[in-house]
Protein backbone atom coordinates (compact mmCIF):
# COMPACT_ATOMS: atom_id res chain seq x y z
CA UNK A 1 0.00 0.00 0.00
CA UNK A 2 1.34 3.41 -0.97
CA UNK A 3 0.25 6.89 0.09
CA UNK A 4 0.31 9.86 -2.26
CA UNK A 5 -0.17 13.41 -0.98
CA UNK A 6 -0.86 16.62 -2.89
CA UNK A 7 -1.02 20.07 -1.33
CA UNK A 8 -3.18 22.98 -2.50
CA UNK A 9 -3.78 26.43 -1.06
CA UNK A 10 -6.71 28.79 -1.00
CA UNK A 11 -7.60 32.07 0.67
CA UNK A 12 -11.02 32.41 2.24
CA UNK A 13 -12.84 34.38 4.89
CA UNK A 14 -15.49 33.40 7.40
CA UNK A 15 -16.92 34.14 10.78
CA UNK A 16 -17.89 31.76 13.52
CA UNK A 17 -21.57 32.14 14.20
CA UNK A 18 -24.31 29.79 15.29
CA UNK A 19 -27.66 31.19 14.15
CA UNK A 20 -29.45 29.36 16.99
CA UNK A 21 -27.56 31.36 19.60
CA UNK A 22 -27.79 34.95 20.77
CA UNK A 23 -25.02 37.37 19.81
CA UNK A 24 -23.68 37.38 23.40
CA UNK A 25 -23.54 33.56 23.39
CA UNK A 26 -21.73 33.55 20.04
CA UNK A 27 -19.25 36.12 21.35
CA UNK A 28 -18.71 34.14 24.56
CA UNK A 29 -18.02 30.86 22.75
CA UNK A 30 -16.21 32.09 19.64
CA UNK A 31 -14.45 35.21 20.93
CA UNK A 32 -12.91 37.40 18.25
CA UNK A 33 -13.72 34.78 15.59
CA UNK A 34 -17.31 36.08 15.50
CA UNK A 35 -15.98 38.91 13.31
CA UNK A 36 -15.30 38.43 9.62
CA UNK A 37 -11.70 37.37 9.11
CA UNK A 38 -9.66 35.37 6.65
CA UNK A 39 -6.99 32.73 6.36
CA UNK A 40 -4.51 31.38 3.86
CA UNK A 41 -5.49 27.73 4.06
CA UNK A 42 -3.18 24.87 3.13
CA UNK A 43 -4.94 21.62 2.31
CA UNK A 44 -3.08 18.32 2.01
CA UNK A 45 -4.98 15.39 0.54
CA UNK A 46 -3.55 11.89 0.83
CA UNK A 47 -4.82 8.94 -1.18
CA UNK A 48 -3.84 5.32 -0.71
CA UNK A 49 -3.70 2.42 -3.08
CA UNK A 50 -1.56 0.04 -5.00
CA UNK A 51 0.70 1.07 -7.84
CA UNK A 52 -0.92 0.43 -11.20
CA UNK A 53 1.56 -1.82 -13.05
CA UNK A 54 0.88 -0.06 -16.36
CA UNK A 55 1.17 3.57 -15.21
CA UNK A 56 3.44 3.16 -12.19
CA UNK A 57 1.11 5.43 -10.20
CA UNK A 58 -1.38 5.14 -7.36
CA UNK A 59 -3.37 7.90 -9.06
CA UNK A 60 -2.44 10.07 -12.00
CA UNK A 61 -1.44 13.45 -10.56
CA UNK A 62 -3.26 15.21 -13.37
CA UNK A 63 -6.49 13.62 -12.16
CA UNK A 64 -5.78 14.38 -8.50
CA UNK A 65 -4.93 17.99 -9.40
CA UNK A 66 -8.20 18.33 -11.32
CA UNK A 67 -10.22 16.95 -8.40
CA UNK A 68 -8.52 19.25 -5.88
CA UNK A 69 -8.97 22.26 -8.12
CA UNK A 70 -12.69 21.55 -8.63
CA UNK A 71 -13.58 20.32 -5.14
CA UNK A 72 -11.39 22.48 -2.91
CA UNK A 73 -9.77 25.46 -4.61
CA UNK A 74 -12.67 26.56 -6.82
CA UNK A 75 -15.16 25.98 -4.00
CA UNK A 76 -13.28 27.95 -1.33
CA UNK A 77 -10.73 30.30 -2.88
CA UNK A 78 -11.58 33.99 -2.35
CA UNK A 79 -14.97 33.13 -0.88
CA UNK A 80 -16.81 34.21 2.23
CA UNK A 81 -17.50 30.67 3.38
CA UNK A 82 -20.63 31.45 5.42
CA UNK A 83 -22.46 32.79 2.37
CA UNK A 84 -20.67 31.34 -0.66
CA UNK A 85 -20.18 27.65 0.14
CA UNK A 86 -23.33 25.50 0.21
CA UNK A 87 -24.22 24.22 3.66
CA UNK A 88 -22.27 26.77 5.64
CA UNK A 89 -25.29 28.98 6.06
CA UNK A 90 -26.32 26.35 8.65
CA UNK A 91 -22.91 25.05 9.71
CA UNK A 92 -20.21 26.93 11.63
CA UNK A 93 -17.23 27.15 9.22
CA UNK A 94 -14.63 25.81 11.63
CA UNK A 95 -11.46 24.19 10.36
CA UNK A 96 -13.01 20.87 11.35
CA UNK A 97 -16.18 21.41 9.31
CA UNK A 98 -14.28 22.72 6.28
CA UNK A 99 -11.96 19.69 6.35
CA UNK A 100 -14.98 17.35 6.52
CA UNK A 101 -16.56 19.16 3.58
CA UNK A 102 -13.37 18.83 1.51
CA UNK A 103 -13.24 15.13 2.45
CA UNK A 104 -16.79 14.52 1.20
CA UNK A 105 -16.22 16.44 -2.01
CA UNK A 106 -12.93 14.72 -2.87
CA UNK A 107 -13.94 11.22 -1.80
CA UNK A 108 -16.89 11.05 -4.19
CA UNK A 109 -14.61 11.84 -7.17
CA UNK A 110 -11.83 9.30 -6.57
CA UNK A 111 -11.57 6.18 -8.70
CA UNK A 112 -9.04 3.37 -8.31
CA UNK A 113 -7.75 4.48 -4.91
CA UNK A 114 -9.09 5.49 -1.51
CA UNK A 115 -8.99 8.75 0.38
CA UNK A 116 -6.75 8.34 3.41
CA UNK A 117 -6.40 11.81 4.92
CA UNK A 118 -7.39 15.43 4.52
CA UNK A 119 -5.16 17.75 6.53
CA UNK A 120 -6.31 21.36 6.58
CA UNK A 121 -4.10 24.10 7.97
CA UNK A 122 -5.97 27.24 8.95
CA UNK A 123 -2.73 28.82 10.14
CA UNK A 124 0.85 27.50 10.34
CA UNK A 125 0.21 26.37 13.93
CA UNK A 126 -3.35 25.05 13.59
CA UNK A 127 -4.52 22.12 11.51
CA UNK A 128 -7.14 19.40 11.49
CA UNK A 129 -6.76 15.84 10.24
CA UNK A 130 -9.60 13.78 8.86
CA UNK A 131 -8.31 10.22 8.56
CA UNK A 132 -10.01 7.16 7.11
CA UNK A 133 -10.89 4.45 9.59
CA UNK A 134 -8.28 1.72 9.58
Amino acid sequence: MLYLTRKVTFCASHRYHNAKWSEPDNARVFGKCVRNHGHNYVCEVTVRGNVDPETGMVLNLTELDRILKEEAVEVYDHRFINDDVPGFDRLVPTTENIALDVWRRVERKLRGCALHRVRLFEDPDLFVDCIADA
